[in-house]
């Protein structure tokens, strides 16, 4: 997992603030998926960020919920506000935190775009790059 320079300490919540958590060190770039899953699951793309799994800790957890997604991962979520907070593969490698849950500021900047060949139909493709971006892994 590359990873990028971020405070010591980044924080971040839900939108109802029934999930709270703090990420404990290094996270990697955004990357902003555009799989069918990620936009039933958000109402367009994911994006997210990711860290070790034993560095992020769980402040407030009365609300989050899981979903099995996929035999191959699941999502964190908020169940009072419905926010999409977390994408963890069962493997456990790293989990995935939405970019948009982290508190401000954080210096988090994008990193990539995956499975751009299921982006959305009004989605046009060269938004999905900028100078600083490359090309859909």
């Amino acid at each position: 997992m590359s990873v990028q320079t971020v405070p010591s300490l980044t924080t971040g919540s839900c939108l109802c603030g029934g999930v709270r958590f703090a990420i404990h060190g290094p996270l990697r770039p955004v990357t902003v998926c555009h799989c069918i899953m990620c936009q039933r699951a958000n109402t367009h793309d994911g994006a997210y960020t990711a860290c070790a799994p034993d560095a992020l800790e769980l402040r407030e957890t009365r609300k989050l919920k899981w979903y099995r997604s996929s035999p191959s991962a699941r999502r964190g979520f908020c169940s009072g506000c419905g926010a999409q907070l977390f994408w963890e593969p069962t493997a456990r490698s790293h989990i995935s935190i939405s970019a948009g849950s982290l508190d401000r500021p954080n210096a988090l900047v994008e990193g990539r775009h995956i499975f751009c060949e299921q982006k959305a139909d009004y989605e046009p493709v060269a938004a999905l790059h900028s100078a600083a971006v490359p090309a859909c892994d």
